[in-house]
């Protein structure tokens, strides 16, 4: 009986140390019963089509099925909806997988974690979220978007985390921690960390300017000033910007009645020193630069909740993408950052060597491919030029036979 009990209790222990998994999904043929693709614009024709493929190159045709956005310019909004829990006093890890087979030059591939009220046949740009996070990419903008809502506001994060941006696909890691700090990881690899207080403008500065206090009127902040000694020398003015150039000479067919009087052309004058100015002395006055005294801000609020959230229900791909193609993996949501590095190692890891050998021999096969086209253009282009010089070589012998 104790032994039994002393099972159980360990058993409980190992359970709370591995933590909880409230979403996994890597796509298998029955994704669509979890699910549920919007009619957010549907009525204008711009919604896009899901499509549910490995793409082109893979490491397992099954394994690495996703889901694949499937024509060009349009908007794409799916989501799938699991057991609403908090994040209160526990890690919140999102973890997903991208990848970007078309080389795509303008459109999202963030995911979002949603409120389990979120309406999912209108879900859609407008439709609120908790966490905004992923790669953006359009032009030149390419980022690992970090938003997080606060207050009903969605705050960008103020670094510029950098995304992957090859055809490969990458898996992108977002951990809050309790104690109001973060990581962004891809590809297992932490690229970013700090404090959602310093990164974020989720609360109003500390303190501010003292609205009381002004710079003084005799304030002296120039470091330094002309020096009263130095005098401009009295010809330093005497010499003009340009002069005639004296090695040039009257072209011998210049006609004065016709062409008017001729003139040296100007060119800038070696002797000319420029505008005078004096000779710089640090200033006896100087008192520093001015700092504004700062006060303590009326407005400012601690609030060590800003990592929380009291409703995350389900997860969603809210989308535009001018080239089509993206294909989306392997998504956990846990409170087990362990949890979702095993995942991680199970999926993107024993899976990324073997994709990446696919992909380059697709390459070389389509490097290949174009050579081929290449050299077939070329022999056909030289067997017309041969035709057509064997008929001119036949219409000159009939033209001699002629004669």
């Amino acid at each position: 009986m104790i032994r039994n009990m002393f099972v159980l209790l360990m058993s409980l222990a190992a359970s709370s140390a591995l933590g909880k998994t409230y979403f996994k999904e890597t796509f298998d043929n029955d994704y669509a019963s979890r699910w549920v693709t919007s009619d957010w614009k549907k009525a204008d024709g711009t919604a896009g089509v899901w499509g549910h493929t490995a793409g082109e190159f893979y490491a397992d045709a099954e394994a690495d099925k996703g889901l694949q956005t499937s024509t060009d310019a349009r908007f794409y909004a799916a989501s799938a909806k699991f057991e609403p829990f908090s994040n209160k006093d526990k890690d919140l890890i999102v973890q997903y997988q991208v990848k970007f087979p078309q080389k795509i030059d303008c459109g999202g591939g963030y995911i979002k974690l949603l409120p389990s009220t979120v309406d999912q046949k209108n879900f859609g740009g407008d439709s609120p979220y908790h966490v905004m996070f992923g790669p953006d990419i359009c032009g030149t903008t390419r980022r690992t978007h970090v938003i997080l809502t606060y207050k009903d506001t969605n705050h960008l994060i103020k670094k510029t985390v950098n995304c992957e941006t090859d055809q490969l696909s990458h898996v992108y890691t977002l951990i809050l921690h309790p104690d109001q700090t973060y990581e962004v990881r891809i590809d297992g690899e932490k690229k970013e960390s700090g404090s959602l207080t310093d990164d974020w403008d989720f609360l109003a500065p500390k303190t501010i300017k003292d609205p009381s206090q002004s710079k003084p009127a005799d304030w002296v902040d120039a470091a330094e000033i002309d020096d009263p000694s130095d005098v401009k020398p009295a010809d330093y003015d005497t010499q003009p910007r340009q002069i005639p150039d004296p090695s040039a000479t009257k072209p011998e067919d210049w006609d004065d009645e016709a062409d008017g009087e001729w003139d040296a052309p100007m060119i800038d004058n070696p002797e000319f020193k420029g505008e005078w100015k004096a000779k710089r002395i640090p200033n006896p006055a100087y008192k520093g630069p001015w700092v504004h005294p700062e006060v303590p801000n009326p407005e400012y609020v601690e609030d060590a909740n800003i990592y929380q959230f009291s409703d995350i229900g389900a997860v969603g791909f809210e989308l535009w993408q001018v080239k089509a193609g993206t294909i989306f993996d392997n998504i956990i949501v846990t409170d087990s950052v362990t949890e979702a590095e095993e995942f991680l190692a199970e999926t993107w890891g024993a899976n990324h060597e073997k994709e990446k050998a696919a992909f380059e021999a697709q390459e070389k096969a389509a490097q290949a491919a174009a050579e081929a086209e290449r050299q077939k253009a070329a022999d056909e282009a030289k067997k017309a030029a041969d035709a057509a010089e064997a008929d001119e070589d036949d219409d000159e012998d009939d033209s001699h036979s002629e004669l």
